[in-house]
C-alpha cells in the first residue's frame, strides 16, 4: 500500500486488513500510505472517539475547534481550525464513508489553507487481544497530491509524522478511559 513512501513492514492480519478496506485510485503525482496502531483498549471504546467526525479534537491534537455543517452523515461538512504550528490554520472536510458495524471512517479534504489537496483518508477500527485483554487495532490510510517543489517521500514523511501523532493520541485517550473503567462507549449523540 506504499506508493510512495518507504516500505513499511504488515503482519499477516494487517495486510488483509488494509487490502480489504483501504483502497485508494492512486494518480501520478500522489504518495499512499497506511499507519498500524495497536491500542490497549476495547474496539466500542475507541470506535466512539474515531467515529465523531464532529469533534476530531477528542483525540487529535492539532486540532483547536471543529464547527459541522449538518448531522452526521456521509456528505456533511466540517470546518476545522488548526493550532498553531503548522502550516495552515483551516481545513474543510467532508465525511466519506461512516459504517458503525464495520468500523469504518473515511474523509475528503475539500477546502482550506494548506497544500494537501486531494486527500482523502480512510480509518477502519478492528478488535484484537494484546496482553490478554481485549485490543484494538486501527489503520489508517491516505493518498494525497504531491505539491510542487516536494518529493513523493517528504510528502508522506510529513503526512505519516502527522497521523502518527493523531494514532499516539488517540492510544493516550483510550487508554486512559479504558485505565478508568469508561468501558462503555461514549455517548455518540451529540
Amino acid at each position: 500500500m506504499n506508493n510512495g513512501c518507504e516500505q513499511q513492514q504488515y503482519s499477516v492480519i494487517e495486510t488483509q486488513y488494509i487490502r480489504r478496506h483501504h483502497k485508494h485510485d492512486l494518480r501520478d503525482n500522489q504518495c499512499s500510505s497506511a499507519l498500524v496502531k495497536h491500542i490497549k483498549a476495547p474496539v466500542h471504546l475507541v470506535w466512539s472517539l474515531v467515529r465523531r467526525f464532529d469533534q476530531p479534537q477528542k483525540y487529535k491534537p492539532f486540532i483547536s475547534r471543529c464547527i459541522m455543517q449538518g448531522d452526521l452523515s456521509i456528505g456533511s461538512v466540517r470546518e476545522v481550525n488548526v493550532k498553531s504550528g503548522l502550516p495552515a490554520t483551516t481545513s474543510t472536510e467532508r465525511l466519506e464513508q461512516l459504517d458503525d458495524e464495520e468500523h469504518i471512517l473515511g474523509i475528503r479534504i475539500v477546502g482550506g489553507d494548506h497544500r494537501l489537496r486531494n486527500y482523502s483518508s480512510i480509518i477502519t477500527v478492528h478488535p484484537e487481544v494484546i496482553d490478554g485483554r481485549p485490543g484494538t487495532m486501527v489503520i489508517e490510510s491516505f493518498v494525497v497530491d504531491v505539491p510542487e517543489g516536494n518529493t513523493k517521500d517528504e510528502t508522506c514523511y510529513f503526512v505519516e509524522a502527522l497521523i502518527r501523532c493523531n494514532l499516539s493520541s488517540l492510544a493516550d485517550v483510550s487508554e486512559r478511559m479504558a485505565v478508568q473503567g469508561r468501558t462503555d462507549p461514549i455517548n455518540i449523540n451529540p
